[in-house]
């Protein structure tokens, strides 16, 4: 299980995350949904150290870490044990696709080169890209990019996925076959943290759905609840202006 509990965030003495509490089930897909500039990428990003929260603590499994005091050897574990997709891709420039996925095998899980190549080519054939494993970011599609992007965080087997809006920066023909490929990890059961404003696609694919606003979790439930009858007013006023 993993637990995040009274998470605290503030930029320059501006509140972002409020002191979030939150539960994943193993295999749960959980969808956040909200308006712009709620908090919602910042609670993925502190729960890799990727931002550093104020307070708070994230404990999976066996591993438990008091933000306020993480040590660089906690941190290291707890992105041992969480994958992060962005919203713009993240790929070294200067990397094949295959070497971007060995790259993240070699530097956050230790796994020696050869064993890591064959996983990165294992990788490419599942996302549908071995005929791109020598190619370079620059020309692959912004659709081929971000599927490299969560090929790198499959690759890690890490009990957390965490999504950060990945088709924000995708033209619209290439959101498709993102969300084709998360689909397909979401029918393994992979435990999944997914920040999007596909609002059809969260109703498809969530166990559960959150939605935030001003750093807190305002509401949350099964789909049909959230989206067919939401019991809060400002998650109402929020639906009622994306769909």
């Amino acid at each position: 299980m993993i637990a995040v509990t009274g998470l605290v965030k503030a930029f320059n003495g501006t509140p972002v995350l409020r002191g979030i509490d939150l539960t994943i089930q193993p295999g749960e897909r959980i969808v956040v949904i909200g308006p712009s500039g709620t908090g919602k990428s910042t609670l993925l990003r502190c729960i890799n150290f990727l931002d550093h929260a104020d307070e708070g603590t994230i404990r999976i499994g066996d591993l438990s870490v008091d933000v306020a005091k993480a040590t660089k050897a906690q941190i290291l574990a707890v992105r041992r044990r969480t994958a992060f997709v962005f919203q713009n891709y993240a790929l070294f420039a200067n990397r094949t696709a295959r070497g971007n996925i060995t790259e993240a095998l070699v530097t956050v899980q230790g796994i020696p080169k050869a064993e890591a190549t064959s996983r990165a080519d294992e990788i490419l054939r599942d996302i549908g890209l071995s005929d791109k494993a020598d190619a370079y970011p620059a020309s692959l599609s912004g659709g081929q990019q971000q599927r490299v992007g969560i090929g790198r965080a499959l690759a890690l087997n890490a009990p957390l996925i965490l999504f950060d809006e990945p088709t924000s920066a995708l033209d619209p023909e290439w959101v498709g076959e993102v969300l084709d490929l998360m689909r397909r990890i979401a029918e393994q059961r992979q435990t999944m943290l997914i920040v999007t404003h596909e609002m059809q696609f969260a109703r498809e694919i969530a166990d559960r759905v959150i939605f935030m606003e001003g750093g807190r979790i305002v509401e949350e439930g099964p789909p049909s609840q959230i989206f067919d009858a939401p019991r809060d007013p400002r998650t109402q006023e929020f639906l009622r202006r994306v769909r």
